[in-house]
This record gives structure tokens, sequence and C-alpha cells, in this order.
């Protein structure tokens, strides 16, 4: 049996706040669009406080953020950045161009070509988020994308040199610190002082992601957004603090982030409420993780595991810590989430910032239909076709003439029929 000990902010609620930052968005991409730059920098002084001489820093003031580092941070950011093009580089092994002969004289193929610029978005209002560089920037040098723009808002008034210099060694070609819609609605759509992208990527605020659902046509983006999610699959294999604490962990995202414990543990399930308080005292993030707790945290308590993965798949998370006594069953089993962290030695911070896997990943259950960012994402997969012979064309020909009539496309079956007719010697 399935017992909700906690329940959630119901759906209409959320509903409401969606609408409100649909009609928000629109009219931002509507000025900006009509606008240019001078919407551009209004939005930045509205949102930001921030309206500098130029939006795209100079390569003095890129080399004043990289020198600022200290020699430890720089360490880091070199090591995070090596596991992500270790792991990249690893998938692009199991992407190849292909090219074979299907009939005698009928040759098929497809080549993997990079995108040609991409704007890979870095979120910086409440966190200087530089790992996301990391993760779209690397990534994307390692596909061949041929221009990578990076964009990023102010931090506390000032250019954030640790997100900067991350951008920077990761490879970007050009770099804007520019936030929000604003900088969003720059790369895609193009302004006096930037050359638009042909797709967007990176995580974001409710704007952000709706500014991105919203381009999404004119501009490829790299999949669906909304907040963080987490949810923890647990036993009575480990204990309640570890289980709060890594909900807690990504409930800092913002107070909309949704934290669900799914637990066979009814001492877990008792334990958690009080639990989360006490975790709670010794995180600075503590008034965005609480609300988000409050009002978006859940704890479910099943009975067997098939139960626990019968509503984890209908949860379909972002992430999904499984720490359980088997924790490769839900590997084996699972279908529809985004990304899953497999017993206590691993969580989902590893993932987002450091061990290598992409941090960017599908929420709003769209784990049903997409994975996360990775370096396929990248790629755009072209088909091509060759014919040898004129006996092979007059073979595709034929049938191909005949169900074009089956379709009554005349145009479609004169295409192959005259190539029959020249073929076989007739005028």
């Amino acid at each position: 049996m399935i017992t909700r000990l906690k329940t959630a902010r119901p759906a209409p609620a959320r509903k409401e706040d969606d609408a409100k930052v649909r009609l928000t968005v629109e009219a931002i991409l509507a000025n900006i669009e009509r606008e240019g730059e001078v919407a551009v920098r209004r939005y930045s002084v509205q949102f930001d406080e921030w309206s500098p001489v130029a939006f795209r820093l100079s390569a003095a003031e890129i080399d004043e953020c990289v020198a600022s580092l200290t020699p430890q941070a720089r360490a880091d950011i070199e090591f995070a950045q090596t596991q992500i093009r270790r792991f990249a580089q690893i998938q692009m092994l199991g992407l190849r161009d292909v090219e074979v002969e299907t009939l005698p004289g009928v040759v098929l193929g497809h080549r993997n070509i990079p995108i040609n610029a991409i704007g890979c978005y870095v979120p910086g209002g409440k966190y200087p988020l530089l790992a996301s560089a990391h993760m779209s920037i690397v990534t994307a040098r390692v596909a061949g994308v041929k221009r990578i723009v990076a964009c990023t808002p102010p931090y506390g008034g000032k250019l954030p040199a640790a997100v900067i210099a991350a951008m920077a060694l990761g490879g970007a070609d050009e770099i804007y610190c520019m936030g929000g819609v604003q900088g969003i609605a720059a790369m895609a759509l193009g302004t006096e002082f930037i050359a638009p992208v042909d797709m967007l990527v990176g995580p974001g605020n409710a704007y952000v992601a709706e500014a991105k659902r919203q381009l999404f046509g004119r501009v490829g983006i790299d999949l669906p957004a909304g907040p963080t999610e987490t949810l923890i699959i647990c036993d009575d294999t480990v204990d309640t603090e570890l289980v709060a604490v890594d909900l807690l962990g990504q409930a800092e995202h913002g107070p909309n982030s949704p934290a669900i414990c799914l637990t066979t543990s009814r001492k877990i399930a008792e334990e958690l409420p009080a639990m989360i308080e006490s975790v709670l005292q010794r995180l600075d993030t503590a008034p965005i993780a609480r609300v988000a707790w409050r009002d978006y945290g859940e704890i479910i308590l099943c009975d067997t595991r098939q139960e626990l993965l019968s509503e984890a798949e209908r949860i379909c998370s972002e992430h999904v810590q499984v720490m359980v006594a088997e924790p490769d069953w839900f590997l084996h089993n699972m279908t529809s989430y985004g990304a899953l962290f497999l017993g206590p030695l691993t969580n989902v911070a590893y993932g987002d910032k450091v061990i290598g896997t992409n941090h960017t990943l599908p929420t709003c259950r769209a784990g049903r239909y997409t994975g996360g960012l990775w370096v396929g994402k990248f790629l755009k997969t072209h088909t091509y076709q060759r014919v040898l012979n004129e006996t092979a064309s007059r073979e595709i020909g034929e049938v191909c003439a005949r169900l074009c009539a089956l379709e009554h496309f005349s145009g479609h079956q004169e295409q192959a029929a005259i190539r029959v007719r020249r073929y076989r010697g007739q005028s």
C-alpha cells in the first residue's frame, strides 16, 4: 500500500504561477525583437541594475577574471572540466558516420554535423553556477560546434569572475554579461551587438525556461526545463540524516523545487520532518530550502520495491538518488527519469559539479521522452543517398512510381517514371 505522509502544493496553484511567467516573457521577447539593444539594456537595468559600456567582455576583462582565480580554484575548475570533457569524448566514440550499399547500386548514409552556433546560458542570479559553463561549453567544444556564445548575469553588481573564467577555460568564443530573458533573447534573436545563434542550451529560472520554450522553433533548445527536482528512493540501509541532507541539497535551488522521499522505511518516513528542521539549521540557504520543502516536499511510504518503482516512474524526477540494498535493480527497471545516482557513496551534487556526467537534465516529467544534455545534442544527423547505376535507379523507380500512384501524387510519380522510361531506353 502507498501512503502519502506529506504532499506538495496543489497543481492548480502552480498553473497560475506559470501563466504569469508566460505573459511577462512574451512581452519582454516582443520588445527586444522590436527594439534590439535598447530593450536589452533597459531590462538589464531593470532586473540586474547593470548597464556596462559593452555587454560583450573584452579579452582584457576575461584575462583579468581568469587571473583572479586562486591556484586551487583554477585547479578545481580544470579538474571538473577534464572529467566532463573525458566523458563527452567517450560518448563521441559511440557516434559515427555511416554509409552502406543497401541494394546493388543503392548507397545510403548519414553524417553527424555539429551545430554551427550555440548560445550557452549560465545562471547567476541567486548563485553563480559556474558548473553550468562546464556542462554546456566543454561538451559543445568536444562536439565540434564552430561558434560558442556564453552568457551570464552580473553577480552583486559585478562581473562573476569565477563563472567567466570557467567559460573562458572551457572554450567559449564570445562571453557576454547579460541576465535572464534579455540574455536569452539577445542570443536567439540577435541585436546590434550580437549575431543570433542556432540553438540555446543551459538551465535557468522559470523566466529563462519560458523564454527558451517560446523561442523554440526559431532556434533549437536543449530540452524543456523547469525547477530543479530531486527524488530519493531509500530503505533502512541508510539513515534519516543522509536522506534529509540530500533532499535539502537540491531544494536550495529555489522555493518551487520539488524534493520527494520515496521509502519503504517507516522509521525514515516518520523521522524525516524533524530531521529536515535539524539540517536546515546548518544551511545558509535555509530560507529558500525551507519554503521548497514546505510547499513542494513529499514523503511517500511504500510496502514493496515494486510500489517504489511504480511511484518513481509516475513522478519521473530530474534527479533520482537510489539508496537501497540493491540499487542496480532500479537501474535495470526504471525508464523515466533524468539521471540516476546509485548508492549512498554518490549524490546529486557530484553530478551537478564535477563527476563528469551532464547536469542539464529533463524536468516536468520530460524524462519520459528525452534524456539530458550530452555531446549528441550538439550534433545533427543528416542523411544522404546515392544511386550508382541506371539499373538500380530503374528498379527503385518502378516501385516508387506504383507507390506514388496509390497516394495520387502524380508529380512524385512522374519523378520516378521519367527515370524508369529513360533507363529502359524509352523517350
